[in-house]
């Protein structure tokens, strides 16, 4: 098996192409080789299928199509993230800004210096491990999901809801110190909100009548171990969307009168992604099926949850929910199980 990092050129100069090529291969990757734009997405499309070329050096201008047409095209095609290096030289600042603009991720002045080179792309080989990493969590979300029995739309609905929850938040809620890119990512992550339920036998998982005392504690371990599970990822990696994940999967049981679990946080104590986590996924549990309940109307799961302002919920996130819940019923019309 071929264990190297693979890279393709795209530059209409032979001679510059071949120079690329010899230092790249001297620094271990394999090289794939195009002549314009055009040859340059072909190859892509060949590999597509294996994910494995995934780092691009190109020239900007090149015949037939030019790197500025070849980076917008891969940007609005991509399902898997490719990490760009454009060639430039010293004088020409403006297709620079442009090529970054459209997506380009790093640059090279030519002539290429070799040890630079070698930096530059060190860089992008950390980002595309970042990314394996991502999608190897996310699949570890789906799969908690599975084992469970909130199957169908239970996550897409909840990213929904948070993404609704936290960009009006943004506006309505300045203590919440939340912008519109924090408020995505809190979206993004709230899909590892259960990840700890993988460590939660199945007996417990699926039983359909009431949990015993007992049994209910080891159900309300799963959120400590999902917890501890991201931190220690978070960690290793520093990736700050990781923390908000930890936060997420550790306090989204946590109450707003400091009664929840597992750490009994109170008030604003609880971290804001988990707070807004929390209305998210009790207004989706009631609102669903499950095998020890059935689905609850919108307007009584309304009625719990302004009962439960300043109680298990933060009265923030539920005006937060009163001002969208319109757009939180069409969620629930769009993506039922």
């Amino acid at each position: 098996m071929n264990n190297k990092n693979k890279i393709l050129i795209a530059e209409d100069d032979p001679a510059q192409r071949m120079l690329l090529k010899m230092t790249l291969e001297g620094e271990g990757y394999e090289v794939h080789e195009a002549g314009n734009g055009v040859e340059a997405l072909a190859r892509l499309d060949e590999h597509s299928e294996y994910l494995n070329l995934r780092l691009l050096i190109t020239d900007l201008s090149m015949p037939e199509t030019d790197g500025f047409e070849l980076i917008r095209t891969i940007r609005e095609k991509e399902v898997h993230y490719t990490y760009i290096i454009v060639l430039t030289s010293n004088d020409d600042d403006e297709s620079l800004v442009k090529a970054l603009s459209l997506g380009a991720d790093d640059f090279l002045t030519k002539p290429v210096k070799p040890e630079e080179l070698k930096l530059r792309l060190l860089g992008g080989l950390r980002l595309l491990r970042l990314e394996s990493q991502e999608e190897l969590i996310f699949s570890m979300a789906k799969m908690a999901e599975y084992r469970s029995d909130e199957t169908g739309y239970h996550l897409e609905r909840v990213q929904r809801y948070t993404q609704l929850l936290a960009r009006d938040l943004v506006d309505n809620a300045p203590e919440f110190n939340l912008t519109i890119q924090l408020a995505d990512e809190i979206a993004r992550v709230s899909f590892l909100h259960d990840i700890g339920k993988v460590a939660i036998a199945d007996n417990i998982l699926h039983k359909p009548g009431r949990l015993t005392d007992e049994e209910f504690e080891i159900m309300k371990s799963y959120a400590r171990i999902g917890g501890d599970l991201l931190q220690d990822i978070y960690k290793k990696t520093g990736s700050s969307y990781l923390k908000l994940a930890y936060e997420i999967a550790l306090c989204h049981h946590e109450k707003f009168n400091g009664k929840g679990y597992p750490q009994g946080l109170k008030g604003d104590k609880i971290p804001a992604a988990a707070r807004i986590m929390t209305l998210a996924d009790i207004y989706d549990a009631m609102t669903s099926k499950r095998c020890y309940k059935d689905a609850f109307s919108h307007e009584k799961v309304k009625k719990i949850i302004l009962e439960e302002k300043g109680e298990h919920l933060d009265p923030q996130v539920v005006d937060a929910f009163l001002r969208q819940e319109d757009i939180m019923l069409t969620i629930r019309e769009r993506f039922q199980d």
